[in-house]
């Protein structure tokens, strides 16, 4: 037993009245503790529903986030050469249950238009047990759970597309995923994962989420951390997917603005209409490689929104109309599908 993380543990699990939010420091040196495993299973399973049922404050976020950085293998961005920087999109590990993912396709369009894209995620995990992005990418022939760092870092600077797969590049972090299970619940790791970024230097990032707090505390999390460039999502289960049947509610922040709030309406542009529904999984891989082909009638307004809405907001094109014209046209004319022939080819 770790005495050290006990002394945390009461601090965070003291009950309503008397418990306290950690230090930076403090959520870091217990974070560490845990990716470690020098706290034990009891420790660990208490620490999580404790927090659970606290909430993380942004600086636990933030303190969480450091030990991230330090023990996790990350990219590097260094020496890539493309018109565009590079984006990391954060959604939520346990995937996607009631709606299509949208992901895989909206970084397809991106990196067909020379913006360099990092995900990241692993298998199906508690406590939705949805379709992961990793078997999506399986599906369509691209296999990132068999890559070394090294060689998905290659894969990178040569398609444009980057998946850090937990499994294989960030163990510790994979090994608390039997914690999830067993307290039936999502530990405050899984909203840090939102806005963790895969890669050594500044990027792009993009978070989803559900509830206005969380988005909340993602601001205030970015801005102890310093990071400048990041959008925030209310978007489809949590996910960065834009609904074509609500407004969406989307923060952005750079460094020549700050931060500002967007909302965005499909029917300005006509693209307004249903999300389409999770029914099976060969429905969803069906779906997404129609799609890709560009004769899916169901779901290309969904792909043609998310692609337009990304391509105008990471500088691709002028207005998002423009992005839209442009996403549908790359569907058309097989740009997409010809990306995709040259990730599975590479």
């Amino acid at each position: 037993m770790s005495d050290e993380f006990r002394e945390l543990l009461k601090k965070v699990g003291s009950g309503t009245h008397t418990s306290k939010g950690l230090t930076r420091q403090e959520a870091y040196q217990a974070t560490i503790m845990l990716l470690q495993e020098i706290a034990t299973p009891a420790q660990i399973g208490a620490f999580m529903i404790a927090h659970r049922i606290k909430r993380p404050t942004p600086e636990e976020l933030a303190g969480m986030l450091d030990a991230y950085d330090e023990l996790a293998a990350r990219l590097t961005i260094q020496n890539l050469k493309f018109p565009h920087p590079p984006v990391v999109f954060g959604n939520p590990y346990d995937g996607r249950s009631r709606t299509v993912p949208l992901t895989v396709i909206t970084a397809i369009i991106l990196a067909a238009a020379g913006v360099p894209v990092i995900l990241h995620g692993g298998d199906r995990i508690p406590t939705k047990y949805g379709i992961p992005l990793v078997k999506i990418w399986q599906a369509l022939g691209v296999d990132f759970t068999s890559f070394s760092l090294s060689e998905t870092q290659s894969f990178l600077a040569k398609t444009g597309i980057g998946f850090v797969y937990l499994p294989q590049h960030f163990p510790q972090a994979h090994n608390l995923i039997t914690y999830r299970e067993q307290i039936g619940k999502r530990p405050p790791f899984a909203t840090a994962e939102l806005i963790w970024s895969p890669v050594l230097e500044d990027v792009a990032i993009v978070s989803g989420f559900v509830h206005p707090p969380t988005a909340e505390r993602f601001q205030k999390t970015f801005e102890l951390r310093g990071v400048k460039n990041y959008t925030t999502v209310k978007g489809l289960e949590g996910s960065c997917d834009l609904s074509r049947n609500r407004t969406g509610i989307i923060g952005i922040c750079d460094e020549a603005t700050g931060w500002r709030q967007f909302m965005f309406h499909p029917q300005d542009f006509g693209l307004q209409g249903h999300d389409v529904t999770f029914e099976s999984e060969a429905q969803v891989i069906e779906q997404i490689q129609g799609a890709i082909a560009g004769n899916n009638q169901e779901l290309m307004p969904s792909v043609i929104l998310n692609g337009g809405f990304y391509l105008w907001h990471f500088g691709v094109c002028p207005s998002l109309q423009a992005g839209f014209d442009l996403a549908e046209k790359m569907l058309i004319n097989g740009e997409i599908k010809d990306k995709l022939h040259q990730l599975v080819n590479v």
